[in-house]
């Protein structure tokens, strides 16, 4: 991916709920907000979980249906090849990127045989072996989300990326916490920045929270890659879509990613910007005659004062004007010369 600003990847997901209607108005959303990347999940639900695999609480809430399994849920949510190359097309036409996330082998494969160059590993995938070689050994740029994940088992995936010859410079790390939606109070983004000093590596966040500020928090810490779920509507039946944001939501995040862009893009040194420059003279004051002063008079604290404009002389040399013989009459706020 290049980085020639924050990426902002806006997941979309399973919150198409099967829909290619509901798919392809994702792909509008996105591209009316101006995200970088929508992003999809690719998988065979047989081969990502098994008939015993329960749903998730939050699932469970979010479906309403206790009785249905994650494989039941989840092959109603499978995308088709074809459907794959539709959503690519309709991508291609809105200009905003394509992009998905596998969550078993074959899937792996079928990303890279579509041409997706970056792969981008889920949280839960981060202890999963044959998956991360895999991942390795056909991608050469990496995204890894660490929900769940201790450093030990971030740095035990990375070692499997390096050991496959990927460079640092191409491996991005994703704060995250896997609770849908997190609490603040488990957020804990400081340790954004604890991975980027451990590994070295660019960092970013992938956020479950409800609302906007924390991946906007998580940009003004240094956050390279933001990563967030959206919907059409939150009220849609489904998994993820409580935790997702609504179309407004999206782009208000996004237009906020760009302001804080821009404001953390200085110098860094306190120094006068060219935009402020014309305001010094209107903003800062002179030492002003306080009432009318006669020619030999001398300056006291009674017969002078500080008032704006700052054209004159600036009141930090009100100490070298007290005492000093007026050269001139001086009438009430006229600006003092010595």
């Amino acid at each position: 991916m290049k980085q020639q600003h924050v990426i902002i990847i806006a997941e979309a997901g399973v919150n198409h709920n099967g829909s290619m209607e509901n798919a392809f108005r994702l792909i509008e959303v996105a591209a009316e907000a101006g995200v970088d990347y929508i992003k999809f999940q690719t998988f065979n639900a047989e081969k990502l979980v098994s008939e015993s695999a329960k749903k998730a609480d939050y699932q469970v809430q979010n479906t309403g249906n206790s009785e249905e399994s994650q494989l039941q849920m989840l092959k109603k949510l499978e995308l088709s090849q074809e459907q794959h190359h539709r959503l690519i097309e309709y991508c291609n036409k809105k200009n905003v990127q394509f992009f998905s996330t596998a969550f078993d082998l074959d899937s792996l494969e079928y990303l890279k045989e579509i041409g997706l160059q970056v792969v981008k590993i889920p949280s839960g995938e981060i202890t999963n072996l044959p998956y991360l070689r895999k991942a390795a050994t056909l991608f050469s740029e990496v995204i890894l989300s660490t929900g769940m994940a201790t450093l030990d088992e971030i740095s035990d995936a990375i070692k499997v990326f390096l050991s496959a010859g990927i460079n640092k410079e191409n491996i991005s790390i994703l704060h995250c916490n896997t609770e849908y939606p997190t609490p603040m109070e488990d957020v804990n983004l400081k340790a954004m920045l604890h991975i980027q000093e451990v590994f070295g590596t660019k960092v970013g966040y992938s956020d479950h929270t409800l609302g906007i500020e924390v991946p906007i928090a998580a940009v003004s810490l240094g956050a390279t890659i933001i990563e967030k779920h959206f919907t059409l509507d939150k009220n849609m039946g489904g998994p993820d879509h409580k935790a997702s944001l609504e179309p407004g939501e999206l782009k208000a995040m996004v237009t906020a990613i760009r302001n804080i862009e821009k404001t953390i893009s200085g110098s860094g040194l306190k120094e006068v910007s060219e935009s402020e420059k014309k305001n010094i003279s209107i903003a800062r004051k002179s030492i002003v005659a306080k009432n009318r002063i006669r020619k030999g008079d001398t300056f006291t604290e009674d017969n002078i004062a500080a008032k704006r404009p700052g054209t004159g002389i600036s009141p930090m040399k009100w100490d070298e004007v007290i005492g000093k013989l007026a050269i001139k009459d001086f009438e009430s706020d006229e600006l003092i010369t010595i």
